[in-house]
């Protein structure tokens, strides 16, 4: 039996196509699709955009902020110095200057090389919004009194 092609649309990709690496199931809701390795995946896919010739579309520019570097728009918006509704805009329209293009892909490029620099940057960037986006947690311990902790908002929650 021959294998057919698996049309992956994470992230609002077009263009992209599985050959192999995914296995569809039976679930009780229908068809689902199993992806093998999707980290290795979400960094190939994010090398062949960086290393395209033509000019990143906005979703793609969304897929290798968002997927491959796992940072906010307001995160690219600081490490690019401009404000966050640009960094949105370009993502929505697709028509980002050829520096930003550029940039990112060099941004990419040295983050998947494990480039300190580039990767301590990243990884202050994360950490500050992780902060930003933290609650209080507060319970009261029997016979020691109230505790409090910093916890990420989903922890919070569930």
């Amino acid at each position: 039996m021959k294998n057919k092609m698996f049309h992956y649309t994470d992230g609002g990709l077009k263009n992209v196509w599985l050959q192999n690496g995914f296995e569809v199931r039976k679930t009780p809701y229908g068809k689902g699709v199993a992806i093998h390795d999707v980290d290795g995946l979400t960094k190939a896919i994010c090398l062949a955009l960086t290393n395209k010739s033509s000019s990143l579309t906005g979703v793609e520019f969304r897929y290798v902020r968002s997927g491959g570097m796992l940072l906010s728009q307001a995160g690219l918006a600081s490490m690019m110095g401009v404000d966050v509704q640009t960094v949105a805009r370009w993502e929505k329209h697709g028509r980002l200057p050829k520096w930003a293009d550029k940039l990112i892909r060099v941004l990419f490029i040295a983050h998947v090389d494990g480039d300190q620099a580039i990767s301590s940057v990243m990884a202050r960037i994360s950490a500050v919004e992780r902060l930003i986006h933290q609650n209080i947690l507060v319970r009261e311990v029997r016979n020691k009194g109230w505790r409090s902790d910093l916890v990420d908002v989903d922890k919070a929650i569930s």
